[in-house]
């Protein structure tokens, strides 16, 4: 191709130009093909590295000579073989209900006052496996549909934090509290129920900038259910691998007599692990294995980093931006935290 050719095959498309008429899953400007589906893209990627790493786990130990490699090692795959199957399947779930739910229904669903429709949206989210990557673009489905802004919020909270995947997956975690899954359902349905609450006491329209349209609604039911899934799980599965590498390197690179002295002061050791959950970002699914990881915590502690890391973290905050404008961003996503921390720290001395 000359270079005349190659600029021109680069200027912009105009609108005109393209087939409107066509369904909207395959309109695409003249001249330009459709990316072969085929091809090899960092969700498979991941997939086959976190394959390898289960399969391989003994020779990878057996190479690895320094005993605190080998612990870090230990750490990390454990924490992944654990957390991924869950992982998957409150991808798939997610995706199913996202894609195969009608919007409109949830509307019908909760009650019309909104006092009353925000403790009902909290309910709701135990019937939707998910994680928060998706709750975000549902949750501005549902405010666009006509649900109350509050309830919309309050769902937002709950889904993924005291949906049967999740408890689940902490009862399997911690084995020997079972009072950590009664401790994380009461505490996260509170804190998602009092923001909705204080959204309807002093929440602003003007805050919330809802998105034009779900990026979904252009697909057919099929295409959208893997597009969903693929975005769910590339995004989800990085942070987990981030999020056990994390817990790893705490574990063998933190001095033991530092974690003994943080975790030793009730409120330096929640403070710690609400700043910690802030900032790796792990799914809902998979966050109780690396919060059992850290045992030199208390269960209170810990229970304020399960309640906060599906609530407000990095990923979160990015994509409540996004979705609801920065704005709103920076009143809610603090706030929340707040409230995490207050409630999950009195839930957690009563029942912990």
């Amino acid at each position: 191709m000359s270079a005349p050719e190659e600029v021109a095959d680069r200027r912009p498309v105009a609108t005109e130009d393209i087939d409107w008429s066509a369904p909207p899953a395959t309109r695409r400007a003249p001249g330009r093909s459709r990316r072969d589906g085929g091809r090899i893209g960092s969700v498979e990627v991941l997939a086959v590295l976190l394959v390898a790493l289960v399969l391989l786990r003994a020779p990878i130990a057996g190479l690895v000579s320094a005993p605190w490699l080998q612990t870090w090692t230990t750490v990390f795959v454990s924490v992944l073989v654990q957390a991924v199957p869950f992982l998957v399947f409150g991808v798939a779930l997610s995706a199913v209900i996202a894609v195969f739910v009608p919007r409109s229904f949830w509307a019908r669903a909760l009650p019309k006052h909104p006092a009353l429709a925000v403790p009902a949206a909290g309910v709701a989210g135990v019937v939707l496996p998910g994680c928060e990557c998706g709750s975000v673009p549902i949750a501005g489905s549902l405010i666009r549909r006509g649900v109350a802004p509050a309830a919309a919020l309050t769902f937002l909270l709950a889904a993924p934090a005291i949906n049967p995947i999740v408890l689940t997956a902490t009862a399997i975690a911690f084995p020997n509290n079972p009072g950590m899954v009664l401790a994380r359902g009461v505490a996260s349905l509170a804190v998602a129920v009092a923001m909705g609450w204080l959204w309807l006491r002093l929440g602003r329209a003007d805050w919330i900038r809802l998105p034009h349209r779900p990026h979904l609604d252009d697909r057919s039911r099929g295409r959208a259910f893997w597009a969903a899934c693929r975005h769910d799980l590339m995004h989800a599965g990085g942070f987990l691998v981030l999020g056990a590498a994390a817990a790893a390197t705490i574990n063998v690179a933190v001095p033991e007599s530092w974690l003994r002295g943080l975790a030793g002061n009730a409120v330096l050791s929640v403070l710690a692990l609400t700043a910690l959950a802030v900032v790796l970002s792990i799914c809902s699914e998979a966050d109780a294995f690396v919060a059992a990881s850290l045992t030199q915590f208390s269960l209170t502690a810990r229970l304020v980093f399960l309640v906060v890391g599906p609530m407000v973290d990095l990923k979160l905050i990015a994509m409540q931006s996004g979705a609801f404008g920065g704005r709103f961003a920076a009143r809610f996503a603090p706030a929340t935290v707040v409230a995490g921390v207050l409630i999950g720290s009195g839930v957690g001395l009563v029942l912990l």
